[in-house]
């Protein structure tokens, strides 16, 4: 077989998989409040096979159309202003603007978009980003979140229970403190050179700088530069920072193996 099928092959793989993963994933959206009390993490599956045949090999830009692109007709002003239960929505919900870059969008294309592209799933993201933006000093507004979900976030079509809404939220978090550890253990292990280690930073920073534009965050170009040096600067230290630890540890592993020979041969 040759490189051309091969790639096909695997595309083939990687899409029967995304099916198969959304399928599972969109049934959890539909979740009743006695569905969520009995079941603890419905995601935990739903990223465990797709991620484990996809790569964060493509920029936002290569094809972010697939998730801002309108598939249907936006709700209007008054639809806005009432909640799923037919009552007026609070002065905040109804001036929340989060995601209006993606309003009309289906959550099927934002789900693609971010699975190919990190862990976590739209409605992560979505419940993530209110959980943030709704919190008080007594706590996250969970039922305000839920009640509230298809007019906070123009793809997501369902009500939440606040019990919902924090599973979400803890498979969130979850799932970043995962993220995480693989990654700086890559950079602090000496597996990437310090040029490989700069082109993964920056593929990973243009979508995380992409999902911010999506949630209304106006990012000027100095101010985008600005923070890609910075992220450049502190990953360079913590790469040279890890390779100072283990030659310290080398060495005093050879330290140690020298002292306990010498005291093997005195002992004869």
């Amino acid at each position: 077989m040759n490189s051309a099928d091969e790639n096909d092959s695997e595309i083939e793989e990687d899409n029967v998989t995304q099916d198969e993963n959304h399928d599972r994933g969109h049934h959890e959206e539909q979740m009743t409040e006695q569905d969520v009390t009995t079941q603890a993490n419905p995601t935990d599956n739903e990223s465990d096979d797709h991620n484990s045949a996809t790569t964060v090999s493509n920029t936002p830009s290569d094809t972010q159309a697939d998730m801002t692109e309108t598939q249907t007709v936006p709700s209007t002003e008054a639809d806005d202003e009432m909640n799923a239960s037919g009552q007026s929505s609070p002065p905040d919900v109804a001036k929340y603007a989060r995601f209006k870059k993606v309003d009309g969008a289906q959550y099927d294309r934002v789900n693609n978009f971010l699975r190919d592209r990190t862990y976590i799933t739209a409605r992560e993201w979505a419940i993530a980003r209110l959980c943030s933006d709704f919190r008080t000093e007594t706590g996250v507004e969970m039922t305000k979140i839920g009640t509230n979900l298809p007019q906070l976030v123009p793809f997501m079509t369902d009500t939440y229970t606040p019990q919902a809404v924090n599973q979400a939220r803890s498979s969130f978090e979850e799932k970043v403190t995962k993220a995480g550890a693989t990654f700086l253990y890559g950079a602090m292990s000496g597996f990437f050179t310090a040029d490989e280690l700069d082109k993964l930073m920056y593929e990973v920073t243009e979508t995380a700088k992409f999902l911010l534009e999506v949630e209304g965050v106006d990012l000027s170009v100095a101010d985008e530069l600005e923070a890609e040096d910075r992220i450049s600067t502190v990953m360079r230290e913590v790469r040279e920072a890890s390779d100072d630890l283990r030659t310290t540890e080398n060495v005093d592993a050879d330290t140690d193996a020298d002292t306990s020979t010498e005291s093997g041969s005195h002992s004869h």
